[in-house]
């Protein structure tokens, strides 16, 4: 039996909007249901103040899914009300409050693994996974990420991309594509690809201006899923844009993933440097060796004169580098070709790639793969060899 929207809209019929008001599709809170094969996207929008309530209604959403024949799985999402978005109906106020439902709670994935310290369980056909990080949002991480990536390509190897920003997937557009991914007999995705790159992103299921309100455990499914339930193939590296900060989706990769590395970003300035130590400690924590650090932003050439200004100081990674025994991996410039490069989907290793800003990331690709190499070696050496004689 295909499974069709209509009939996808028809059992969602079956759900009471908030309060026992109506039903969630005629109040206008379902969004475009997206099929791929077996498996079920949407998303319920609902007003922002009362996202943590409406867990419940989103957990028989999706159950009410998963019971319809032919369909082997539902991500459902919550969102955040906007306008043009749905909600053409308001939603009733609440009235009084009431217990949310112990069989409602939000649920893990199924197979996702147990966080262990010998137990972290690899993606088959990646050789090694690294993450890149930031303390804080806004110091160019994911442009980082694509480029570095894209260096890796340039330097000979088989690359993949994750980006495990959920609330702010940004690899669509820095690598320009579009689309929804395929399944594999409708269980695995097909990641999307472009420059030479295997790619998977929340930003390919749901729509580029939609918010999401997820919880802690719906993120640690979300990001399960796009890592293992995706046909990688073979890998020399994936390299993972995590989302600023040190949070769930940084403790699920950092706990559940036998992670290579990871590379910091930062500004230099000693606000984002403070942030920045926090995402160093992070890792160190929970045992992943730290790759080094990017200095992004580091300085200004004007390009009428050719002087240079460090618009945000200079030299604040490198010092925090050698000050914790870390990889300094080299500095990116503040440069429009970059910034223009990649809102055009771009980046400028493919754009651009015998320009100096391509060099430099090239390179620190090249320090990011033979720290790895160096890893790899010492972990090698840490095992110690049984001999019989």
């Amino acid at each position: 039996m295909a499974v069709t929207k209509e009939i996808v809209v028809e059992r969602l019929k079956t759900v009471n909007g908030p309060d026992f008001t109506g039903n969630i599709v005629d109040l206008g809170m379902v969004s475009e249901i997206f099929i791929a094969d077996s498996k079920v996207f949407f998303s319920i929008t609902v007003p922002a103040a009362r996202a943590q309530e409406m867990e419940p209604l989103r957990a028989a959403a999706e159950r009410v899914v998963k019971a319809i024949p032919g369909v082997a799985s539902a991500v459902v999402a919550l969102t955040a009300e906007k306008k043009g978005g749905g909600m053409e109906a308001p939603v009733p106020s609440r009235p009084a409050p009431r217990p949310a439902s112990p069989a409602a709670a939000p649920r893990a994935a199924p197979h996702a693994p147990a966080s262990q310290s010998h137990g972290k369980r690899g993606v088959p056909g990646i050789e090694a996974i690294i993450a890149v990080a930031s303390g804080k949002g806004g110091v160019g991480k994911s442009t980082t990420a694509v480029n570095l990536a894209l260096g890796l390509v340039a330097n000979g190897l088989r690359v993949g991309v994750l980006d495990a920003d959920i609330y702010g997937p940004s690899m669509p557009r820095l690598l320009n594509i579009h689309g929804r991914p395929q399944t594999v007999d409708g269980k695995i995705l097909k990641p999307m690809e472009n420059y030479g790159l295997k790619v998977m992103s929340m930003g390919f299921l749901v729509d580029e201006e939609t918010p999401m309100i997820w919880r802690g455990p719906m993120v640690m499914s979300a990001l399960t899923q796009m890592l293992r339930e995706v046909e990688w193939g073979r890998l020399d590296v994936l390299v993972v844009d995590m989302p600023p900060g040190t949070g769930d989706a940084q403790l699920t990769m950092a706990q559940q993933v036998p992670l290579a590395g990871a590379v910091i970003v930062s500004t230099p300035q000693d606000l984002a440097l403070i942030d920045a130590r926090k995402g160093l400690n992070m890792f160190k924590k929970v045992d992943v060796p730290l790759l080094g650090i990017v200095e992004n932003m580091s300085y200004f050439l004007a390009p009428d004169t050719g002087k240079r200004y460090d618009i945000f100081g200079h030299g604040g990674a490198r010092r925090e580098a050698e000050r914790l025994g870390v990889t300094f991996l080299g500095e990116v410039p503040l440069e429009m070709g970059i910034r223009e490069s990649s809102d055009a989907g771009t980046p400028v290793v493919v754009s651009k790639p015998d320009g100096a800003e391509a060099k430099i990331y090239r390179d620190i690709a090249s320090k990011v793969w033979d720290r790895v190499n160096e890893e790899r070696g010492a972990a090698e050496a840490a095992v110690p060899n049984i001999v019989f004689e």
